[in-house]
């Protein structure tokens, strides 16, 4: 019964099961929020991951992978990550309902309630610094800081790393050309934060947790950072091993697995597979299905779209035109992510444009 538990684990933390798990739950957790906000269901999240945890710990594979000094932290943050957002969560929709019935906020009902700086917020803070330094001495005497041997060029670790809040970005390496992954979808990162307070021009939600009346914002946010950010650093962290090949949890990391990457690009697809002739050799004629397909992707739904959601994002105002299209294209390089990640798992696409000549490859 154990090795079916691993085994079905393993397969259910695949890469595409495991992407597609984790936008349904998320998708799940804000449409079903009255329920997830429940106190009794964080709590028995939190017994059956405990439970997990103890059975799994005595599995050699899983338990040298969660006890290395470098993942300690990543199980901590993990935890604090899904317990705050389920807080931050559960405290909107009790504002909602609140909000629902004509009573205040908590935040207004607090904010009615006024303390001293002096004493009493100082001693507070004094107190938990304390502690968090008393726990800081205790972990660095005994948990071993993961220090290795003299770095060397002929010899480099298998695999190579980053630091876990660079995981995401060196997960985008293995879709994207270096010159997207780690310059244009980075800079467009910057940018969309840089343009939220020009863009969203919602006064509502300020001070107080709300979802009712941010559900686009909260939403967003809850897929840029959980299922961008928080499952990519699960993902490097505990399921990509030597070679950079995919492991389960529970399996051993072989260094001489080998996946086969048969990457075939989308020019391949159309021109030998659907028309059966071979790829014409002038780079715009042989990439011109791609060219096409990236021009509807940005040019057509933001139009398609343009009607709805301007009407329930900007009340239709149309003098939000500018806002809207700029929104709308940096969502489409965002959701370009997902997408490119889905087709190299399921069908082995390499590039949607590939033209090495110049160096130009999507």
């Amino acid at each position: 019964m154990g090795q079916q538990i691993k085994d079905a684990v393993d397969w259910l933390t695949s890469p595409t099961l495991y992407f597609l798990e984790f936008t349904l739950a998320i998708i799940f957790i804000l449409r079903f929020r009255a329920f997830f906000t429940k106190k009794w269901v964080i709590a028995v999240f939190f017994a059956v991951s405990t439970a997990f945890m103890v059975f799994a710990f005595g599995d050699t594979n899983f338990n040298r992978i969660i006890t290395k000094p470098d993942n300690v932290p990543i199980i901590i943050l993990l935890a604090t990550v899904v317990f705050f957002s389920w807080l931050s969560l559960r405290r909107a929709y009790l504002n909602d309902e609140a909000t629902k019935r004509g009573e205040p906020t908590q935040e207004a009902a607090l904010g009615k309630q006024r303390v001293f700086t002096w004493p009493d917020l100082v001693y507070i803070e004094l107190i938990f610094m304390v502690i968090f330094t008393a726990v800081l001495i205790i972990w660095s005497i005994e948990i071993t800081a993961p220090i290795e041997e003299p770095a060397a060029s002929a010899r480099t670790p298998n695999p190579s790393k980053a630091p876990w809040y660079f995981l995401g970005l060196q997960e985008l390496l293995v879709y994207f050309d270096p010159w997207l992954a780690g310059v244009v979808l980075p800079s467009f990162i910057v940018v969309g934060l840089m343009a939220i307070p020009y863009i969203d021009v919602n006064p509502k939600g300020n001070g107080y947790y709300t979802f009712e009346e941010r559900k686009f914002a909260i939403s967003f946010f809850w897929v840029g950072f959980l299922l961008f950010w928080v499952s990519f650093v699960i993902l490097g962290t505990f399921l990509r091993g030597p070679n950079w090949s995919f492991f389960g949890p529970f399996e051993y990391w072989d260094l001489h697995k080998l996946e086969p990457m048969v990457n075939v690009d989308l020019a391949t697809y159309f021109w030998t597979g659907l028309l059966g002739q071979a790829r014409p050799e002038q780079p715009l004629i042989r990439e011109l299905p791609g060219i096409i397909l990236l021009l509807g992707y940005f040019a057509v739904i933001p139009k398609l779209l343009e009607s709805r959601l301007m009407k329930s994002l900007f009340e239709g105002n149309r003098q939000h035109i500018i806002r809207y299209h700029v929104m709308m294209h940096l969502l489409l390089w965002f959701g370009l992510i997902p997408i490119k990640m889905l087709l190299r798992w399921t069908v082995s696409l390499k590039y949607i444009v590939g033209i090495p000549e110049w160096f130009f490859n999507i």
